[in-house]
C-alpha cells in the first residue's frame, strides 16, 4: 500500500511515520517543516520514504495515488489555536473541505480528532455522549469530523490527551510539562486539580493509527474514542505520581483554568475490537525524567 502522513514532521506523526516504516510500508510524509527539519533527519536516508514540504491549505497534491491517508496535519492544542484563531479556521477546517472533495471512495482516510470536545461537564463520556467543544481547537476538530463523515470511508479517532518522547518534542501537553516543570523549576501549579482527563502514550497513538487501517473495514464511517479505561486522571492525582519520582512542590491555585476540560472518557468501543494502550502514565513519567535530564545536562554545555 501507498501511505501518505500529513503532519509526518510532528509530535505522533514522526513517531507513526516510524513505525510504518519499521513494518514495510511504503511512506510519503507531508508537512511545511514549520518547526524544522531535524524531527526526521533520521528518518530521511529510509529508501522507502518520500517526503514533501507542502503546506495543506493548497490541498494535497496528487492525492489520488494514495491507498491510505493519516490525516494528522493541522494547529494543534489550545493555546496556538488561541493565539492563531483565523490559521486554525484555515488548516484546520477549510483544508480540510478540500481533502473531503478529493477523497476518492477506494481510499482509506484516518482523521486526527480529540477527545478535548467533550468539555468540562465532569461526566462519563463515550462516543454517543453530546459533545460540548469549549475551545477553537475542540471546535475546529468537531468541524472537521463533521465535514469529513459525509464520506463513508472515513474514521476518526478522538485521541486523549498525548504524553511521552517524541523526536518533535511538545512541551505544552500536560504531563510532558508537568514532568518538565518538576525537573526544571521544582513546582507545579495546578489550576483546578480537580479536573479529571484522559491521557495515551504516543507509541500507543501511534500503533492505534496502525490499528485501525489493519482494521478498517470494521470501523469505517465511524467516531472512536482513542485510549484505555485505565488512564483516566485528575491533575491532582497526575501531579502525585510524579511527585512520587521526583521531590517538588505543589501548588493549588485559586485561579480558573482558561482551558478547563473536566471528563471520563470510556473507551469501550474500541477495546471491543481489540486495542487496548501498552504503556501506563508511570511508563511515560520515567521516560520523560531521563531526556529531561539529558535535555538539562546538553544545554548546560552549550553555555559553555
Amino acid at each position: 500500500m501507498k501511505i501518505l502522513v500529513t503532519g509526518g514532521a510532528g509530535y505522533k506523526g514522526t513517531v507513526l511515520t516510524r513505525k510504518l516504516l519499521e513494518q514495510g510500508y511504503d511512506v510519503t510524509l507531508l508537512d511545511n517543516f514549520m518547526y524544522g527539519y531535524e524531527p526526521v533527519m533520521h528518518l530521511a536516508n529510509n529508501p522507502k520514504l518520500t517526503i514533501i514540504k507542502h503546506d495543506i491549505r493548497n490541498g494535497i497534491p496528487d492525492m489520488a495515488k494514495y491507498d491510505v491517508i493519516f490525516h494528522l496535519a493541522g494547529i494543534s492544542g489550545f493555546p496556538a489555536c488561541a493565539s492563531n484563531p483565523h490559521s486554525a479556521q484555515l488548516i484546520n477546517v477549510e483544508a480540510i473541505r478540500l481533502i473531503a472533495r478529493d477523497l476518492s471512495h477506494g481510499q482509506m482516510l484516518i482523521n486526527a480528532s480529540t477527545t478535548s470536545m467533550y468539555g468540562k461537564s465532569g461526566m462519563p463520556c463515550n462516543e454517543e455522549t453530546a459533545v460540548d467543544p469549549v475551545s477553537t481547537y475542540a471546535q475546529t476538530k468537531l468541524a472537521a469530523e463533521e465535514i469529513l463523515h459525509d464520506r463513508e470511508n472515513v474514521v476518526s479517532l478522538r485521541f486523549a490527551t498525548v504524553f511521552g518522547f517524541s523526536t518533535r518534542m511538545r512541551m505544552d501537553l500536560m504531563i510532558n510539562d508537568f514532568v518538565y516543570k518538576a525537573v526544571k523549576e521544582r513546582v507545579i501549579v495546578l489550576f483546578d486539580s480537580f479536573a479529571k482527563r484522559t491521557f495515551i502514550h504516543v507509541e500507543d497513538a501511534a500503533d492505534c493509527y496502525i490499528f485501525t487501517m489493519k482494521n478498517f473495514d470494521r470501523m469505517r464511517s465511524n467516531v472512536f474514542n482513542a485510549g484505555g479505561n485505565n488512564l483516566n486522571f485528575s491533575k491532582e492525582e497526575i501531579a502525585q505520581k510524579i511527585k512520587n519520582k521526583v521531590d517538588f512542590s505543589i501548588i493549588n491555585s485559586e485561579v480558573k483554568d482558561k482551558d478547563l476540560r473536566h471528563f471520563i472518557v470510556n473507551f469501550d468501543k474500541i477495546a471491543g475490537l481489540g486495542f487496548k494502550p501498552a504503556r501506563t502514565v508511570e511508563d511515560g513519567i520515567d521516560e520523560l525524567l531521563r531526556i529531561y535530564s539529558f535535555y538539562e545536562y546538553y544545554s548546560h554545555f552549550r553555555t559553555i
